[in-house]
């Protein structure tokens, strides 16, 4: 697909995959479907560092499981572009492997098995600087009991929660008492993503319950106190 300097008008997202197959798909969700401008790909390590040298894109969506990757290209990309954000798009693996990838600097890390509405929603929140989790992705970390609020520079809690406006439409409506199917409908997004926002913003809030959510909605003025129900 080559490597166009991209307008600098534009978030810009590159893709580092193995698979020529995946790239093109990639490729061709972006340019069509998102907001951002491609900005280039890389097959292996060292392409990825000329690229990340060269281009400095605002995203890079990464499989530092496959072939020709590892960890030390989230490292080293980081060093070379200290503002470029990295998103992992590949197979769960162990918990301390997405863990240590995550303390690395990936802001987000999905499936390739998650729907095409969650990858555009991943691509929109990280690409913001945002983090952004499968749901599966969060269920192994804490199945291990690996300490997430680290993730978040500190101890989570009701303070200092910075949540997407993504995020904030989905506990608006939870906090009305609206099931992920009427959430979906509500916002076009698929069931699964709804279900991915949902553990998102348990995650970053450090609750365990839907009641805990919907009192710091009501609590942060998200929602009113008169008009919300308990599900869960």
């Amino acid at each position: 697909m080559g490597n166009p300097k991209p307008h600098p008008s534009h978030r810009t997202v590159a893709v580092a995959d193995s698979s020529p197959v995946f790239r093109l798909g990639m490729a061709q969700l972006v340019n069509q479907f998102s907001t951002h401008q491609w900005a280039g790909e890389a097959d292996h390590h060292d392409a990825l560092m000329e690229l990340l040298g060269r281009f400095k894109p605002d995203l890079v969506v990464i499989d530092f499981l496959g072939n020709g990757f590892s960890m030390d290209s989230i490292r080293l990309g980081k060093e070379i572009s200290p503002e470029t954000h990295f998103m992992a798009m590949t197979e769960a693996g162990t918990a301390n492997g997405i863990f240590r990838a995550l303390r690395l600097g990936l802001l987000g890390y999905i499936k390739k098995d998650c729907d095409v509405r969650e990858v555009l929603e991943a691509l929109e929140v990280v690409g913001e600087g945002n983090r952004f989790y499968c749901g599966q992705i969060l269920d192994v970390l804490k199945r291990e009991g690996f300490p997430l609020g680290e993730l978040e520079g500190g101890e989570l809690g009701c303070d200092g929660v910075v949540l997407t406006d993504r995020e904030v439409e989905v506990l608006a409506l939870i906090a009305e008492g609206h099931t992920n199917v009427v959430i979906a409908k509500r916002l076009f997004l698929s069931v699964h993503t709804v279900h991915t926002h949902r553990k998102n913003i348990m995650h970053k809030l450090g609750v365990k319950n839907t009641a805990s959510a919907v009192m710091y909605a009501v609590k942060s003025g998200i929602a009113g106190p008169n008009h919300f129900l308990f599900h869960g």
